[in-house]
């Protein structure tokens, strides 16, 4: 492999979208689980678990690939996981990653 992906970004553009996941999400790798999912599809951002028991982060990338972290994030999540609510804002378009990867934040 190699080289080939500059043309791909241009068809549909980025967006970056902000998230937040309710529930039974903290202790349970759900971090771990987000992070792999999303190097999976090849998008950035990150996660971390907040203050008052909720996990939240940033994802960017194509549309497409955002879409379906977004619908992970609702339904799937990580196997101890038990997913009450998940809310996503600040929705845009992005002309450049603003993350080089997709980082676990303490």
């Amino acid at each position: 492999g190699g080289g080939e992906r500059a043309a791909m970004a241009e068809d549909e553009g980025l967006v970056s979208v902000d998230y937040e996941v309710s529930g039974k999400v903290q202790g349970v790798f759900f971090r771990k689980y987000t992070q792999g999912e999303a190097k999976r599809l090849g998008l950035v951002g990150w996660v971390q678990n907040t203050s008052h028991g909720t996990v939240q982060g940033q994802i960017q990338g194509p549309p497409a690939r955002v879409r379906e972290l977004q619908e992970w994030l609702r339904k799937i999540g990580s196997p101890q996981s038990r997913i009450s609510r998940a809310e996503f804002s600040n929705e845009k378009k992005i002309e450049v990653l603003e993350h080089k990867e997709f980082q676990i934040l303490k």
